[in-house]
């Protein structure tokens, strides 16, 4: 039988000229490597050499040498594909984020991911947190980062950070002359515009505000354009506040509870695979960091 190893070992003495110098580089021993090349021949019912000093080769040697040189090079690049999708340097990353981690702490993670590994692919998507659970639970994506999943929901989530709710009002808003964090009654007489973020934080006391809001917005940038233009006030995770525009403010709650956890959610009893477990270990070294 001809197999990868013979013709290893074949190319290498053809190449080398003599069994000794094969035996060193290809580190076995020369009776090895003599047993190797008889087998072969014996395989192929002809010789590959024209004497027992293997420096010349034979018509049909010259003909086979060509071709393994071929088949080795082949061989030995699609093992190299393989080792680099199971060690996570080639892949697709099919992934989705909330919006804020999307803008505020992916960018530079992605940057120093792709960096390190030029063989990898991401499809990016930022949405808000029932969609990413949706989209992680239904296969669209491998790897998601949002909030907590509904209970039974078939996703795990594994905590990355925790984020405080910040109320985001103009900056000529009187709220924003406040010295001290707002409690939840300071916000009685304004108009609360309502999102999916806040959506999930457990005030009694916030709900019972937010239950007359006549207005909603999902994206972002148009809840804050809304604020801008003065149609209320709204609450949003801090991360989602690093890069206001200078003319709104975030100001601190004094309720300590009004906080989202962020983390990965993945779907249970599926082994993720090496591109996404490399992800994974770069984003939760930099949130150990604090990046």
């Amino acid at each position: 039988m001809v197999n990868v190893p013979s013709l290893r070992t074949f190319v290498t003495v053809a190449e080398c000229g003599n069994i000794r110098d094969a035996a060193a580089r290809l580190f076995r021993t020369p009776s090895a490597i003599s047993m190797t090349l008889s087998q072969l021949e014996r395989n192929l019912g002809a010789a590959l050499f024209q004497n027992d000093r293997k420096n010349r080769l034979t018509a049909l040697g010259e003909e086979i040498l060509g071709i393994a040189r071929d088949l080795l090079r082949e061989h030995d690049r699609a093992v190299e594909r393989i080792e680099a999708r199971a060690t996570g340097r080639q892949g697709r990353l099919q992934l989705a984020s909330v919006p804020s981690v999307a803008a505020e702490l992916l960018p530079r993670i992605l940057a120093a991911f792709l960096d390190a590994r030029p063989g990898v692919t991401v499809d990016l998507v930022d949405t808000d947190s029932p969609s990413v659970h949706a989209a992680v639970a239904d296969g669209t994506v491998e790897i998601g980062i949002a909030g907590t999943a509904t209970p039974g929901s078939g996703l795990s989530l594994t905590p990355l950070f925790r984020d405080p709710f910040l109320l985001v009002c103009p900056r000529v808003h009187p709220l924003s002359r406040c010295s001290e964090p707002l409690e939840w009654q300071a916000l009685a007489g304004e108009r609360l515009i309502g999102n999916d973020a806040s959506r999930g934080i457990g005030a009694e006391a916030y709900h019972a505000l937010i239950a007359g809001s006549a207005l909603k917005a999902r994206n972002v940038i148009s809840l804050l354009a809304l604020v801008r233009a003065g149609a209320g006030v709204t609450l949003l995770p801090r991360l989602a506040t690093v890069s206001l525009p200078p003319d709104l403010v975030a100001l601190p709650l004094a309720d300590a509870g009004a906080e989202r956890e962020v983390g990965v959610v993945l779907r249970q009893g599926r082994s993720p695979s090496p591109v996404c477990t490399a992800f994974m270990e770069d984003l939760l070294a930099s949130c150990r960091t604090g990046a």
